[in-house]
């Protein structure tokens, strides 16, 4: 069903509300909160990463209580297995004396998933989410579960050079719409933070979604218009991270030894469609497509030895394809 353009001025001061009300609580942080934000509209996954203690946690569990959405942490650590996150099946003895096999849900199961520190696990434990986060079901022994709706992980990470962390694979890394950087809190947000956490003031959040408001403004978000142009100059700029392309700007080819998939683009679509529904806009701008390649793109560029050895960022790479392609041409 279309919506009109009151709808979406509406669910645009609904989201503000929300925003305001995750403010009430988190300090500082406006672009972190609003990836975040952007990647749940469009029924995705978000991986953020930053240093320990800058509140990445506290974030998440906060945007769950606003949202009205049910919530469970896990601990990633070295000795986590599988099973401590998918559940497992347990025996069970019945009231006759006979013994049955019960299937004992895991933490996965819940609407808004956090996965702590995802990258202190091993490998195989952060396998465990692949199939929940790819097709929104859990297999075990043979039987599929389907998960909650909707279905949400939130990871943190750790800096990928700190002593005791696992990379995280391709294959994962690619699951997750969108890579968030959380950056250092100022001198200014470090004092409110002082404030807020050790006085004896205590914030109530308001619930100010439902689940069910969350699945019908999804809804809206697919239903946001892309215009041929638009969508042109987002190909463009995934296209042009593959060396191997004629389009691709000088430091793709130098520096990149692999490119972004179609997942890249369909991220970047969607961020941006959300991003233009919390603006009240039922189109998407081309500045919604240059406001989340970054987080769309940062975790699909693979640098080459000569880029990492050189300390290139692959956001420094995704400036430069911006600065190379204007609207589907270049320049």
């Amino acid at each position: 069903m279309a919506h009109t353009a009151e709808q979406y001025e509406q669910i645009s001061e609904q989201l503000e509300q929300v925003r305001q009300e995750i403010g009430r609580y988190i300090v500082g942080q406006e672009e972190t909160i609003d990836f975040v934000l952007y990647a749940i509209l469009a029924d995705g996954h978000a991986l953020l990463e930053g240093l320990p203690g800058l509140g990445k946690t506290m974030l998440v569990r906060t945007i769950s209580k606003v949202l009205d959405l049910s919530f469970t942490r896990i601990q990633f650590t070295p000795d986590l297995m599988p099973t401590d996150i998918t559940g497992t099946s347990v025996i069970e003895r019945m009231p006759d004396g006979t013994l049955h096999f019960k299937f004992q849900e895991g933490p996965i199961f819940s609407q808004m998933v956090l996965a702590d520190e995802i990258n202190r696990a091993t490998p195989k434990t952060q396998s465990a989410l692949l199939e929940a986060m790819g097709e929104k079901t859990v297999t075990v022994l043979g039987d599929t579960k389907q998960m909650a709706k909707p279905f949400f992980v939130l990871a943190t990470q750790n800096p990928i050079e700190m002593e005791g962390t696992y990379p995280l694979p391709e294959a994962q890394m690619d699951r997750f719409l969108c890579k968030i950087h959380v950056p250092s809190p100022t001198k200014n947000e470090l004092m409110e933070i002082m404030k807020r956490t050790t006085g004896a003031n205590h914030v109530e959040l308001e619930k100010k979604l439902s689940a069910e408001q969350l699945v019908d403004i999804q809804q809206m978000v697919k239903e946001v218009i892309i215009a041929e142009d638009m969508l042109e100059y987002a190909v463009d700029l995934v296209v042009a991270t593959h060396p191997d392309q004629s389009t691709a700007p000088e430091m793709i080819r130098q520096y990149v030894e692999y490119g972004s998939g179609p997942r890249g683009l369909q991220s970047m679509i969607k961020l941006a469609k959300s991003r233009a529904l919390v603006h009240g806009r039922f189109h998407v701008s081309i500045a919604d497509i240059k406001t989340v390649a970054k987080p769309a793109l940062r975790h699909r560029i693979l640098l080459n030895y000569e880029g990492e050895a050189t300390g290139l960022q692959t956001d420094e790479v995704i400036d430069q394809l911006i600065e190379s392609i204007q609207q589907g041409k270049l320049i």
